[in-house]
């Protein structure tokens, strides 16, 4: 993921300010809650910098595109998504601790399943990077399916075991991308 982050094109960003001013995440408040008191330092940053809207329609006045788009792509129903705003936004859409900002800020987005608002800079590239993720999802399916298939032939023992190892391999990476829907690619 770091490999992500560092080729990131920052000049994308339009410095909009709409990623601070609604903003969600995939764990549930309450779990952030519980998280900052055990001293998680992802959830400490979260949460020092953003706090909730007092509802999901206090989100939608400030851009309700944004909240239809974190519903679109997050497939949860509005009660269980909890929206939030950053503490710092300034009015002309600078930050107010930029020199001092967390690294969730510095890094965001951070993964090509982000969630951004609509019109976001970085909209297409997010697209363009998790196609090229499915694509090599897709090709390990194939090898997948052909070293499954040469496990039945006649082979060594020890050929065996290393297209065994593989498949291990191979199942691993599927898995690891199953929350964003690698069991339909």
């Amino acid at each position: 993921m770091n490999d992500f982050i560092n080729k990131r094109p920052q000049e994308l960003c339009l410095m909009c300010g709409k990623c601070c001013r609604v903003s969600t995440t995939s764990t549930p408040y309450s779990e952030l809650l519980e998280l900052f008191k055990n001293g998680d330092k992802g959830a400490i940053d979260f949460l020092s910098i953003f706090e909730p809207y007092d509802s999901a329609e206090d989100a939608k006045k400030v851009c309700s595109k944004t909240v239809e788009n974190i519903l679109k792509l997050t497939d949860k129903p509005l009660e269980d998504v909890t929206f939030y705003k950053c503490k710092y936004i300034l009015t002309d859409n600078t930050c107010g601790i930029y020199e001092k900002r967390p690294e969730l800020c510095k890094r965001f987005p951070s993964s090509p399943w982000a969630v951004v608002p609509p019109g976001c800079g970085y909209e297409g590239w997010l697209f363009k990077e998790r196609e090229k993720i499915k694509q090599n999802i897709r090709k390990h399916k194939e090898a997948l399916i052909e070293f499954e298939a040469e496990l039945n032939r006649e082979n060594s023992q020890e050929y065996k075991e290393k297209l065994k190892m593989a498949i291990d391999k191979i199942k691993n990476i599927i898995k690891f991308y199953e929350k964003y829907g690698s069991d339909n690619w």
